[in-house]
């Protein structure tokens, strides 16, 4: 595995490449990782939830919950390995109608959290988070309220009032969807300069300027990527050699592929392909887009035709070929992750009450299931941890 990043290498950029071996090193020090899982706590489930998955066999330990917190749904681990992040999809915080974010510190040998502080996401909603590369602000997207935020990391892995924020403004065609703007992720690039906000209501990837030393967020040049209309981008993407990202779109069920500009922000479209077989009619829409560390796979989750759709990457021009769909039982697939190595990848099925451990194989992207059921109420995002 080492040796395939070796040889990736002189293709990517030297901090994104120092980046991607030491976490593959990490990986590869030991025959397991460490889960979590973010789940919605209307049914069973209380919180956020620890696993282990053994690296050789794709076993899965029962998760035990380490943090009790009302629909703690998505979920981002600082690079140091000491913190994590989850939203709290809330009405109401400290007496506004707001949302939340919790700062955790990991206790790396047992998985516990300890809840360092609570922060108010600065709007309504809020269903994604993610940190700075070099950890000093995390990132919330604030769906209902159409909004982001920048929370300040303190010195003991605690979060500050929000330094950076901005409301989105717009609407887009579809009438049902795009009335007004709905931010559904954030995601800063590997050199941490820029960050990228995907809105569903405005169908933009919009772009922001990071100040680092005041946490402000200023609209870049050029302010945006974009999509074909009535598209709904959800969820954004890097592909780990810093020249393309994608975007999964949710109300048409595709994936519009760019190349990246990584001196300018910037975000041209190179082509939109459908997530669906050919003959499709039911109801779909889409949700997790996820690039293999290898960069030669990319996979999306359909919800309705309840699969993860397989493509490969055009090395040369970050063009996107189709290859199948895994399916297998899949229910409402909300998030999904592959873990660091490359080896396994584990599918949140939101509506089954259970994730999914699929084989991947390495030369074709093709996932096959290990018969391995995880059973978690509402499963939303899984993060890996080496341990």
């Amino acid at each position: 595995m080492l040796r395939r990043f070796l040889h990736l290498a002189p293709q990517l950029a030297l901090g994104l490449a120092a980046v991607m071996l030491g976490n593959v090193a990490l990986a590869e020090e030991s025959a397991k990782q460490r889960l979590y899982f973010g789940t919605y706590t209307t049914g069973n489930s209380k919180g956020i939830y620890t696993a282990e998955l053994d690296l050789s066999t794709g076993v899965v330990t029962k998760p035990v919950l380490v943090a009790e917190a009302m629909n703690a749904s998505f979920l981002a681990i600082a690079p140091s390995h000491k913190y994590l992040y989850a939203v709290g999809e809330i009405s109401e915080f400290d007496g506004k109608k707001v949302g939340v974010v919790h700062a955790y510190s990991i206790n790396k040998a047992t998985g516990e959290l300890q809840l360092l502080n609570r922060q108010s996401s600065a709007g309504a909603g809020p269903c994604h988070v993610s940190v700075h590369p070099q950890g000093s602000y995390v990132f919330a997207a604030n769906y209902g309220g159409g909004s982001i935020c920048a929370l300040p990391v303190k010195d003991d892995g605690s979060l500050g009032e929000a330094t950076g924020f901005v409301q989105h403004t717009g609407s887009g065609p579809n009438q049902g969807r795009q009335k007004e703007p709905h931010a559904h992720s954030i995601n800063p690039d590997a050199a941490g300069k820029f960050v990228f906000a995907a809105d569903l209501g405005i169908d933009k990837v919009l772009i922001y300027k990071l100040d680092p030393s005041t946490g402000k967020l200023v609209a870049n040049d050029p302010a945006a990527g974009t999509v074909p209309p009535g598209s709904g981008p959800r969820h954004f993407a890097f592909h780990p050699s810093g020249k393309f990202a994608y975007a999964i779109n949710e109300l048409t069920s595709t994936i519009t592929a760019y190349a990246y500009d990584a001196e300018k922000g910037s975000l041209a479209q190179i082509d939109t392909i459908s997530t669906l077989p050919a003959g499709f009619s039911g109801n779909n829409s889409t949700a997790e887009i996820q690039v293999h560390p290898s960069g030669k796979f990319v996979y999306g989750s359909n919800r309705g035709h309840n699969s993860i759709a397989i493509f490969t990457v055009d090395e040369k021009t970050g063009k996107l070929a189709a290859v199948g769909h895994t399916e297998g039982g899949i229910d409402t697939p909300r998030n999904f992750g592959v873990d660091p190595t490359g080896q396994w990848v584990i599918v949140c099925n939101q509506g089954g009450k259970s994730a999914f451990v699929y084989k991947v194989n390495l030369e074709t992207g093709i996932l096959t299931r290990t018969g391995e059921a995880i059973e978690i109420d509402a499963p939303v995002c899984v993060k890996f941890l080496p341990l």
